[in-house]
């Protein structure tokens, strides 16, 4: 069987090689096709074809093409309302003689919009109706019977991800862009949470300057943050109590609940003046200066949130 797996790669890998060596001025026309249309590019084509086209459809939408895939026996029930006079139709067979796309074609001419036709022979009837003509020839199928699609369909697919890139170069399309169609993703996580997004700004853990060990640590109790958030006399932050700092004290031998909590806080902590800071790049200062709570303090050095290192892991915000 492994033997069999590697034929098959190898088969497929050289049907890419081969169609890479022709790719011609044609492409090149595509690509400036597509990118000149001012309405949706549209993907059509039945059985295998049509499952790679609705794939195609879905990375070109994806990255900046505005694209959908209509099935063709649909589309002669209706779905040809969904062309309009500033679209593009791009159709896929590989015979370029698959009856139900036949059919449509003479109505999508109708609209004297552009035809790009994918198809393995340059004479099929889809070619003819094309504008222009993108080969998906093969010279075998890794199927053994020949019969069902198999290297045919990957060089498509390959072909529709090469047209989507090309897309994406010539319009300058960069990761910001990607992640705006993607912000469920990391990436989108990545380029756009900010800090006042996650940041907890009610309820925080705070005590005055004055305040004894005892009464820090009951707030930290209540907090569930780790940290306890120190003001002064003016309502700015004037130090951060850790859990960490509650244990150090614990081995001074004047050790005392009764204590100002200030004399054992840090005094200097590590803080963020900017809640629309990205949630990224608070995990990098976080991870930059080894703390896990960061303090959110406006110009005057008011609290105004904290933001806990498992907030960000929570939330799947990564460098």
């Amino acid at each position: 069987m492994r033997s069999v797996a590697k034929e098959v790669l190898e088969t497929e890998a050289k049907a890419l090689l081969d169609a890479a060596d022709r790719i011609d001025d044609e492409f090149e026309k595509a690509v400036e096709l597509i990118y000149a249309v001012k309405g949706k590019c549209i993907i059509t084509g039945v059985g295998k074809s049509g499952l790679v086209g609705a794939k195609i459809a879905a990375t070109l939408a994806s990255t900046g093409t505005s694209s959908f895939f209509i099935h063709p026996t649909e589309a002669l029930h209706g779905d040809l309302g969904m062309i309009g006079p500033q679209d593009l139709v791009i159709a896929i067979s590989y015979s370029g003689e698959s009856e139900e796309l036949i059919k449509i074609l003479p109505h999508i001419k109708r609209f004297d919009i552009p035809l790009i036709a994918m198809a393995g022979d340059r004479d099929s009837t889809l070619a003819k109706y094309g504008d222009l003509f993108l080969s998906i020839r093969v010279e075998k199928e890794a199927c053994p019977l020949g019969a069902a699609p198999t290297s045919s369909t990957t060089l498509t697919m390959a072909l529709g991800d090469a047209l989507a890139v090309a897309l994406m170069k010539r319009r300058g399309f960069r990761a910001e862009d990607f992640a705006s169609f993607h912000p469920g993703g990391a990436l989108g996580r990545r380029l756009f949470v900010k800090i006042e997004d996650l940041m907890r700004s009610g309820d925080l853990p705070i005590v005055k300057k004055d305040a004894t060990l005892k009464d820090a640590i009951v707030v930290m109790s209540e907090g569930r943050l780790g940290n306890v958030l120190i003001e002064d006399e003016n309502g700015k932050l004037a130090a951060v109590l850790s859990d960490g700092d509650i244990r150090r004290a614990l081995m001074d031998e004047n050790f005392s609940l009764e204590s100002e909590a200030i004399k054992y806080a840090n005094t200097s902590p590590k803080v963020c003046r900017n809640k629309r800071m990205l949630a990224s790049e608070a995990l990098e200062m976080i991870e930059n200066y080894k703390i896990q709570f960061l303090p959110i303090v406006d110009e005057e050095g008011r609290v105004k949130g904290a933001l806990h290192l498992h907030d960000l892991v929570e939330a799947g915000i990564k460098r």
